[in-house]
């Protein structure tokens, strides 16, 4: 490889994404020498690295999903553990059920007239077809894909349905009848007593099939994916493979009590492949591993070592020495893989901590 100048601007990286320490070095004669000071070093170490990282996460239903309603008082609950499903009611408020649909858009306002369209309109029709009841054909031309129109034939299906659910039979739908989820679901937790007032909280739910939930920092998401793989070790030692299936894309503050500059966090969720393997367990802390890239007998530095040059690229200084000019590799862990004219196992370079 071949040397570089020594008329360089030199970058010491504290750590990836962290702080530069920056000096100017030219080849210009010294006539005096400043006192010495003493540098920390540190050897090329010979190593395996790898982007593999295994973070804590909790078994259980997934990340819980709380229910409540603008206005009413609850009148009606089901037990913890229940599975809802479509057409069933959830609870019950002012003594009225709180039918459960599924769809991925929330009824927001009230169907009452013939003629509006949208997608929270299609959810309703595809409902009521999935429950049997027969809502007519749709006009050919809708304002955009994925609606559907609020057709005569649909209220006379939505009167059929409120008299079997024994809602009010209007034809006219308002966002408290119902409940959209995107499919069956589990009460997790019970957070209203009967007589409560709907809006402060009725219920949790989370999905019907157990998953690991595992707080993420937003920073370390670059890797992870949806249907990425994964190894979930259980207690006792176990483990058992799983996919990532929902990455949150909400971010919360850390805790309280974290330590300080803690990043903020995401839940990811990943689905474990074989349910017999957790099948006597509702709830546990276990230990998730993601997959990442390795490379076996690498030589490797601290990147506080890693020094960036004026005229791109990095160097490594060798103890009492000159700079070396090295190609970098991985970076995993606090180190960096490198190579370069004279480095070896063993040989000492400058770092910066």
């Amino acid at each position: 490889m071949r040397k570089r100048q020594l008329s360089v601007l030199v970058a010491a990286v504290v750590a990836a994404g962290g702080g530069i320490v920056v000096w100017q070095r030219d080849d210009t004669p010294v006539r005096s020498r400043p006192p010495a000071t003493t540098v920390a070093t540190v050897a090329v170490e010979r190593t395996d690295l790898s982007t593999a990282r295994t973070m804590p996460g909790t078994l259980g239903y997934g990340a819980p999903k709380a229910i409540k309603a603008p206005e009413g008082t609850v009148t009606w609950l089901p037990a913890v553990g229940a599975t809802v499903k479509r057409g069933r009611p959830l609870y019950r408020n002012d003594d009225h059920p709180v039918v459960v649909l599924y769809g991925s858009t929330p009824l927001f306002r009230k169907l009452d007239t013939a003629g509006l369209n949208g997608r929270d309109v299609r959810v309703v029709v595809d409902n009521l077809r999935a429950l049997g009841y027969r809502t007519g054909d749709q006009p050919v031309h809708k304002p955009r894909p994925g609606d559907a129109v609020y057709t005569a034939g649909t209220i006379q299906a939505v009167r059929k349905w409120q008299q079997e659910a024994g809602l009010a039979v209007t034809g006219t739908i308002d966002p408290a009848d119902v409940v959209v989820l995107p499919g069956p679901a589990r009460v997790g937790q019970i957070t209203a007593q009967l007589g409560d007032p709907a809006a402060e909280g009725v219920l949790t739910l989370t999905g019907s099939a157990k998953a690991v939930t595992v707080p993420v920092a937003t920073a370390e998401l670059d890797t992870i994916r949806a249907g990425t793989a994964v190894q979930v070790e259980l207690p006792g030692g176990r483990t058992t493979p799983g996919t990532v299936t929902r990455i949150d894309r909400d971010a919360r503050e850390p805790e309280q009590g974290a330590d300080e500059g803690a990043a903020a966090e995401v839940d990811v969720t990943v689905t474990i492949k074989d349910a017999k393997a957790v099948r006597k367990l509702d709830s546990a802390p276990v230990q998730v591993s993601f997959q990442g890239e390795s490379r076996d007998d690498v030589l490797a530095v601290p990147v506080a070592a890693l020094l960036a040059l004026s005229e791109g690229g990095h160097a490594v200084q060798i103890a009492g020495g000159a700079l070396v000019a090295v190609e970098t590799g991985m970076f995993a862990k606090g180190l960096v893989e490198v190579s370069g004219d004279g480095l070896d196992e063993g040989t000492l370079v400058v770092t910066a901590s």
